[in-house]
Parts: structure tokens; sequence; C-alpha cells
């Protein structure tokens, strides 16, 4: 069973107050992490669909690269 948890508000917070941010709201860390695990779990999917293409389970670097990229 998948963790339903994700990635943690706080790392929202540092990620937004690393690049300027002085406050950061509830909502503006939530947004941002649902905005981040869509796209993460899209290339995912992708990355995972180029490793069996290559007949492999294991997903490598190279396939998340390449699903960066559609």
């Amino acid at each position: 069973m998948p963790n339903k948890k994700g990635i943690p508000l706080a790392a929202m917070e540092r990620l937004l107050k690393n690049v300027g941010a002085q406050r950061v709201s509830e909502e503006a860390k939530a947004a941002l992490k649902q905005a981040l695990e869509d796209y993460a779990t899209k290339i995912g999917e992708g990355a995972t669909k180029y490793a069996a293409h290559a007949g492999r389970k294991t997903v490598k670097a190279d396939d998340i690269k390449l699903a960066t990229k559609i």
C-alpha cells in the first residue's frame, strides 16, 4: 500500500524560504505540495514506462531524466 503522506509541508516551507519568501501560508504550502506530488507522479509513470520498454523492472536515473523531457 502506497504511503499517503507524501512530501512534508515543512519541506515546502523550506523550499519557498530558500527562494526568498519571508512568510509562507499553510494554503501555499499545501498547494505547492500538491503541485509537486502531481508532477512527480507524472514523471514516475513516464520513467516506469521507459524502464519497462527497455525490459527492466528497475527505474534508473536516465529514465527519470527522459520522463522530465516529455
